[in-house]
């Protein structure tokens, strides 16, 4: 897909501290390349209605199959919408998830195949993929010990609230997208400090593209 700018995207388990690296990133790179800063589901007032379906604690009996199309609706209108016209105009999109936490909260964690996910979010991205994806990773005591202190009980959201073992399961299809695809996709160990983790990314941005003048190396 021939696109002017760069798709930059962040993965986690909730708590691994992903969102604080989103807005890190977008100040170090706003002073020299007009920056989207956007995250899933979200963005259109469309996409963003839907989130508050998906992560609202009252539809705890949500099928996973309902799940997985609410969350496709909102990435196409996204998509479409938000981050293709950014991308056509040259500017820098960073996004608070995309496209791998289905492979990751659906896949691994709900069991749907990854080649349902694959047809249907193709359709819904029409073949967009991120230029680099950082997935922080943590352990998944560690993430959620962090959420539950940094987040008043009645505020925690639907997913927020499964058990253990399906942040494991999440936790273990995000190492296995590292896996599969090495070049786009980079593992940043969340234990660090937050100024370390900026860093690291911006070591390997600096190492894959030059976000000044927006050329590849």
């Amino acid at each position: 897909m021939d696109k002017k700018g760069f798709f930059i995207t962040f993965e986690g388990i909730e708590g691994c501290g992903k969102s604080t690296q989103v807005t890190l990133l977008a100040e170090a790179i706003s002073p020299f390349r007009k920056v989207l800063v956007t995250r899933e589901p979200g963005g259109p007032p469309i996409s963003e209605a839907i989130r508050t379906i998906l992560l609202n604690k009252r539809f705890s009996e949500m099928n996973r199959v309902t799940e997985v199309f609410l969350y496709m609706a909102s990435r196409a209108q996204h998509t479409i919408q938000w981050i293709l016209p950014n991308l056509e105009k040259g500017n820098i999109v960073i996004c608070d998830r995309y496209y791998d936490s289905t492979f990751a909260y659906q896949g691994a964690a709900r069991d749907i195949s990854a080649e349902k996910i694959r047809t249907i979010n193709n359709v819904a991205t029409t073949g967009l993929k991120p230029d680099v994806t950082y997935i922080i990773d943590v352990p998944v005591e560690i993430g959620l010990e962090r959420l539950h202190n940094g987040t008043r009980a009645e505020d925690i959201d639907r997913l927020e609230s499964e058990d253990i073992e399906f942040h494991r399961l999440v936790r273990k299809g995000y190492l296995h997208i590292a896996k599969e695809e090495p070049k786009r996709v980079v593992v940043i160990d969340g234990k660090k400090s937050i100024k370390e983790i900026h860093e690291d990314i911006m070591k390997d941005l600096k190492e894959r593209f030059n976000l000044i003048s927006g050329e590849q190396e």
